[in-house]
């Protein structure tokens, strides 16, 4: 009985693991801020915009920022910004979350240019 509570116990860390290594998430944020936001040419929202996916490490997406009279912003968003301590510890117990071991930092922060006229 001992054993099987202690397997039982190693399955629900190792998956919540797992589940937790695969997403991350960040925060777009413009001054000024309602500015478009286009993850790989497509319209996704307006600043401020919560992005999040499950891409593996060393992946990116591209980023564009568009606001009514000012420059359009370009962006490469890269999956390596920050370490993910609970895909480690999955990785550790289960090889393949070392895929997702960096995320994305929390937050973006741009300031948009305005037009020379």
């Amino acid at each position: 009985m001992k054993k099987l509570i202690i397997k039982l116990v190693a399955l629900i860390l190792s998956t919540s693991f797992l589940l937790s290594g695969c997403a991350s998430t960040t925060v777009f944020q413009t001054t000024p801020s309602g500015a478009k936001i286009y993850i790989n040419d497509e319209l996704a929202g307006n600043t401020p915009y919560t992005y999040s996916d499950t891409k593996i490490v060393g992946t990116t997406t591209i980023v564009k920022i568009k606001a009514e009279g000012y420059e359009d912003f370009n962006y490469v968003l890269k999956r390596n910004e920050e370490v993910n301590v609970g895909a480690i510890i999955g990785g550790i117990l289960v090889l393949f979350p070392f895929l997702w071991v960096m995320d994305y930092k929390p937050m973006h922060t741009f300031e948009l240019v305005p037009l020379n006229e």
